[in-house]
């Protein structure tokens, strides 16, 4: 990559040990590309395509500020006993896909949707393929790919 990428990393503290987690494997493939981040935590993974549309609006209105060339969500839902598990779960991924499509920006997605937290913790492991890693990874050759497309003018 020409230019190392500015990403937005966004966490959700929901499951806060899970998230550092997957932020420390994010951290490390930003790092591998002499990338550059800024991080914002949100409650819970619901709110995280919410905190990546306000970025990209608050871009929109103050002029200066340096863009981000891509968005890394990390968070973690485990199912309950109840439906929301599925509605949490639909809704953060559709608006994630939602963001991705509507402002053609790089978005890695790094949501656990586990049974267990055992499965989250699993897949947290920087030691077992970290999820946070793996989604900064595809935000990364996102923004690779948006630069090819879609070449400043």
């Amino acid at each position: 990559m020409v230019d190392a990428p500015y990403l937005l990393i966004v966490d959700a503290r929901y499951y806060a040990d899970i998230s550092d987690e997957l932020v420390r494997g994010a951290l490390g493939a930003i790092e591998e590309v002499r990338g550059s981040y800024m991080r914002v935590s949100v409650p819970g993974a619901f709110e995280l395509p919410a905190a990546i549309r306000m970025a990209i609006r608050s871009m929109e209105l103050v002029g200066g500020r340096r863009r981000y060339d891509g968005y890394v969500a990390l968070g973690c839902v485990i199912r309950g006993e109840t439906s929301h598990y599925d509605h949490i779960c639909m809704e953060a991924t559709r608006g994630l896909n939602d963001i991705a499509m509507n402002f053609s920006v790089a978005v890695g997605n790094g949501i656990l949707t586990c049974e267990t937290r055992e499965q989250a913790l699993a897949r947290a492991a920087t030691n077992q393929g970290n999820k946070g890693a793996q989604a900064a990874r595809a935000a990364i050759e996102m923004v690779r790919v948006k630069r090819e497309l879609m070449p400043a003018r």
